[in-house]
């Protein structure tokens, strides 16, 4: 569904528009997200023996804190672009313009690869004492409780840009929607409707995302072991697998140009 409509926005002249691009950048991070965990997970589930090594292991870390990094990124970026398409639409497309996206998109991504290469370089010098990872895939907190020794540099790094990115992106998307509401209630019956087709979707998928990291947050910080396994396990991947498949389903469903194009390709 993810490559559906990445192949749909990319083929049709009609989608090359800012949020349609920002959801491409969106939908191929899905692709990623996932890549990054079922390989490897279903490799696990096929052998007996349930080893990874350190450099196979720091690379799933890096593959899925990037992800979730850019997931983040995107979300605000396409708040971003709603609160400029809805609030200024007639400076819209002088703001947003071609450039101006592909640097977004581009920023979107390597902001997140650099900082989490920093991190996975100061977690790759620690000497590890451990070899035992009790979750079902390779997370940092977990790698950085087996360190031989202090890891106050790589804690401190770690809260300084989690709670840098989060809180930053949390008041972009905050700021964005209280102004979309202020327009929104004193504006036209049109304007609402405009922005209740395209808002409820990132908002929807926005709620859905966070929701799905602070289970594992949760889930990796505190002792859940008189939890049930089920649950556990659900909590650990909820992020990774509900997220890539509810956001092509939920855009694909409510976005009426990318409906109408995929109901006229199925059909």
């Amino acid at each position: 569904s993810n490559l559906l409509l990445i192949v749909v926005i990319c083929v049709n002249r009609s989608l090359h528009e800012p949020m349609y691009m920002f959801l491409c950048s969106l939908f191929v991070n899905e692709l990623y997200g996932s890549t990054g965990l079922f390989p490897l997970l279903l490799l696990q589930i096929l052998s007996d023996v349930h080893t990874v090594s350190a450099p196979l292991c720091f690379l799933q870390i890096f593959c899925l804190y990037t992800y979730a990094n850019v997931e983040f990124y995107n979300l605000a970026i396409m708040s971003y672009d709603r609160y400029l398409a809805i609030c200024y639409p007639l400076q819209y497309h002088t703001h947003m313009t071609f450039n101006k996206v592909a640097k977004l998109i581009v920023l979107t991504w390597l902001f997140p690869i650099l900082n989490i290469a920093v991190m996975i370089s100061l977690n790759a010098s620690l000497q590890l004492c451990g070899h035992t990872v009790d979750t079902l895939y390779c997370n940092n907190y977990s790698v950085v409780k087996l360190a031989c020794f202090d890891t106050t540099i790589n804690n401190i790094y770690g809260l300084m840009y989690t709670f840098t990115v989060l809180i930053g992106l949390a008041l972009l998307n905050l700021f964005t929607y209280v102004k979309i509401l202020k327009v929104c209630f004193s504006g036209s019956k049109q304007t609402r409707q405009k922005a209740v087709s395209t808002c409820t979707p990132h908002l929807a998928s926005l709620l859905n995302f966070s929701f799905g990291c602070f289970f594992e947050i949760v889930q990796s910080r505190f002792n859940l072991s008189r939890a049930p396994m089920i649950l556990r396990i659900f909590l650990s991947i909820y992020f990774l697998t509900c997220q890539p498949a509810f956001n092509p389903v939920l855009y694909g469903l409510k976005l009426t140009k990318i409906r109408l194009i995929c109901k006229s390709l199925l059909f």
